[in-house]
C-alpha cells in the first residue's frame, strides 16, 4: 500500500497572491498589500472610495478563478519534488475552489507537468482529507497547506495525518507564523520533499 500526499495548490504549488495583486491593479484600480494572509483588509481603492467589502473580495476572487488563472506561475522546485514523491506515493491536489474550477485547475496544472488527481473543496479541509485517507487506505498520509485554518481542521477530523505548513510566497512567509496545529513549517520544496519522504519511510501515522 502506497503512502498518500494531499497537497494544496495556491501558494504551495502555484504562486497566486502576487498575480492576483497585479490583476487587481489592472482590472479594478486597487492596491493590494497583503501582509498577514487576510485578503479582505489588503485592498485599497486608489480613487479614495470605501475599501472593498468581504463580499467584494469574494466576487473578485470569482473573477480571477478561472478567468485569470493563466497568470499563475510554478513555485520553484515544486514539480521536481512531486515527481520524486510520486515514485513512492499517491498524490491528490485538494484545492479550495468552486467545483466548476476543477477542470480548469486540472488543465492549468498539466501545463506545468503536474498531472495528479484534483479535488475541489469549500471550507475546512479536514472532512475531505478524512475521506481521502479512508478511500486510499494508506498507512501514512501527509497534508501540505499554507493556511492555518486547514491544519486545524485536519487535526480535528484526521489526527493521524502528518501536517506540513508551507507558505511559498516570500512576501507572505516572513510575516505568517507557523500554523499551531502543523507538525512542521517548511517553505522550500527541496527541504519539504525530504521531510515528507522521511514520514513515508517511517510508515507511521502522526500522533494525534
Amino acid at each position: 500500500m502506497r503512502p498518500l500526499l494531499i497537497s494544496d495548490c495556491d501558494e504551495v504549488l502555484l504562486h497566486m497572491v502576487k498575480h492576483f495583486g497585479v490583476w487587481l491593479d489592472e482590472r479594478h484600480d486597487i492596491d493590494f498589500q497583503i501582509q498577514h494572509g487576510d485578503f479582505s483588509t489588503a485592498m485599497t481603492r486608489r480613487d479614495g472610495g470605501p475599501p472593498p467589502s468581504r463580499e467584494d473580495m469574494w466576487a473578485m476572487l470569482g473573477e480571477f478563478f478561472p478567468g485569470e488563472m493563466h497568470r499563475q506561475t510554478l513555485v520553484p522546485h515544486a514539480l521536481e519534488a512531486l515527481e520524486r514523491l510520486a515514485r513512492v506515493a499517491d498524490i491528490v491536489i485538494l484545492t479550495n475552489l468552486q467545483d466548476e474550477c476543477r477542470q480548469p485547475r486540472i488543465e492549468q496544472l498539466a501545463k506545468f507537468g503536474i498531472e495528479h488527481r484534483v479535488e475541489c473543496n469549500q471550507g475546512g479541509k479536514g472532512t475531505p482529507v478524512s475521506r481521502l485517507v479512508e478511500e486510499y487506505g494508506s498507512p501514512v498520509t501527509v497534508f501540505v497547506d499554507d493556511l492555518a485554518v486547514h491544519h486545524e481542521s485536519v487535526a480535528k477530523h484526521a489526527p493521524g495525518v502528518h501536517r506540513l505548513h508551507m507558505v511559498s510566497e516570500p512576501t507572505l512567509a516572513v510575516s505568517v507564523p507557523k500554523a499551531p496545529e502543523a507538525h512542521a513549517r517548511i517553505d522550500d520544496w527541496r527541504e519539504a520533499a525530504d521531510w515528507i519522504s522521511a514520514r513515508f519511510e517511517a510508515g507511521l501515522p502522526a500522533e494525534g
